[in-house]
């Protein structure tokens, strides 16, 4: 059988785990399994008929991969194109009931938003997330990818992550997702097997470890730590584990699994802590690696009670028209914009205005003009906007030629202020006037022709 897989990384895996190399290289040559996650928010029931995800119970397989980008309901934010093997964090959160409780949370390498949106459905709605992409430009696909999915209790910043050093013991769970050398994703990008090298593992080891040095103190004291990457090698994963206890005081949970997952339990070299495993061969998804851990060193934590908030707040009677009734928000000024973010979490919000640069706050309903409102595509994305707006239902040719932003014939008898809609679900604004319809759709965000 030929090998194109790198020969180093081939009799290490083989050394340090007994893999089949055989079956390993076999199955590498099989086209990568499509899966998708839905938007509990925005089911469609599309996928329902669909093969489950047996780890998260919003994920499903697909039989073949179409053109999403043809597809009006992808654009809406009603489901997510995720690889299945990371799905495995929303069986961490539920095994460790943080779907039931408020927490703060920290994604802090975020881009492009597969795990940050599966945190925001899966932690319990009250809860806050921080989505950080320290690459500044991968930050606007994050924030685009957390809009679509149309939560107002998300934050996304573009920082360093000595950045959260400001934030001491701010976070109750925190996500890293570490840039690394991506060999589990050798089936879905065969081009990166020449970029592979133990080099390149060993500066991804360092870097992981730099990161997590970096930020670790805006973990409190008992908050969760995730760690993962997409890499195989020992050198990124098990030996990062042992590096976490040995140095930050860090403390392995063991995460329950189903025997007929096919997921490989490891256990650390020095310190014997779970971890796991995916491989192509055992389970239908990519490779891919996660340890779980609770923080036991003791932790300063930010003083909230010393934050003077400098927003302006606006009288929210203003948005009635806009958003759904009963809503608990605070309604802010921030840079010329009117945004919506949960009003229990407005002292978080200025706290981490403070000391982060924002990209997203909350939801964006859009700028005020002699007090009416001008509205934002993120509030046509919004799951907390009003049932009562007008929405227009389009076709699936007049839906894509909105959203390629291209003029499409309407018959109408109303003015004003719209939603186009593809199968009951907002794709962005249109203005009615008498004689035409203007298209607001982004302009940054259209679809070009295929």
């Amino acid at each position: 059988m030929s090998n194109f897989l790198p020969s180093k990384l081939l009799s290490n895996l083989k050394r340090d785990f007994h893999i089949d190399a055989e079956e390993f290289i076999q199955n590498h040559l099989e086209p990568a399994i499509t899966s998708i996650r839905i938007n509990p928010a925005k089911d469609t029931q599309q996928f329902a008929t669909c093969e489950q995800v047996p780890w998260c119970k919003e994920g499903y397989y697909l039989n073949d991969r179409p053109v999403f980008t043809l597809d009006p309901l992808f654009h809406a934010g009603t489901y997510y194109v995720q690889e299945a093997s990371s799905m495995f964090i929303a069986h961490i959160i539920r095994t460790l009931e943080l779907d039931h409780q408020s927490t703060i949370s920290l994604d802090l390498c975020a881009a492009p938003g597969g795990k940050s949106t599966l945190l925001n459905s899966t932690l319990h709605p009250d809860s806050l997330l921080v989505a950080n992409e320290i690459i500044k430009t991968r930050v606007t696909t994050l924030a685009n990818n957390l809009t679509k999915w149309g939560n107002h209790n998300v934050i996304v910043t573009n920082n360093d992550p000595t950045s959260f050093k400001r934030l001491p013991g701010f976070f109750d769970l925190m996500l890293v997702d570490a840039p690394c050398s991506g060999s589990g994703m050798f089936r879905k990008d065969p081009q990166s097997v020449n970029e592979w090298s133990e080099a390149a593992v060993n500066l991804c080891s360092q870097r992981q470890q730099r990161i997590l040095s970096d930020s670790l103190t805006t973990l409190k004291t008992n908050g969760i730590l995730i760690y993962s990457t997409c890499s195989y090698s020992i050198e990124e994963n098990e030996q990062i584990v042992d590096w976490l206890i040995t140095y930050h005081e860090l403390e392995p949970i063991i995460i329950p699994l189903d025997a007929t997952w096919g997921i490989i339990e490891t256990t650390s070299p020095q310190h014997h802590a779970p971890c796991y495993r995916f491989y192509p061969n055992n389970v239908k998804g990519e490779g891919f690696f996660v340890s779980c851990f609770k923080k036991r060193a003791p932790q300063s934590t930010f003083n909230k009670r010393k934050v003077k908030l400098t927003n302006a707040r606006i009288d929210k009677a203003i948005l009635n028209h806009w958003i759904a009734p009963d809503t608990e928000l605070e309604t802010i000024l921030f840079r010329d914009e009117t945004l919506v973010i949960p009003s229990q979490h407005l002292v978080d919000f200025q706290s981490i205005q403070n000391v982060l640069y924002l990209k997203k706050a909350g939801t964006n309903m859009g700028r005020l003009s002699k007090k009416e409102l001008l509205p934002h595509h993120e509030l046509a994305l919004s799951n907390i906007k009003s049932n009562g707006i007008q929405q227009i239902e389009l076709s699936l040719e007049q839906a894509l030629n909105y959203l390629r932003k291209i003029d499409i014939s309407l018959s109408y008898s109303t003015t004003g202020w719209a939603l186009a809609a593809y199968k009951g679900f907002a794709l962005g604004w249109m203005k009615i006037l008498p004689n035409r319809m203007n298209n607001y759709y982004p302009k940054d965000w259209r679809i070009l022709n295929l």
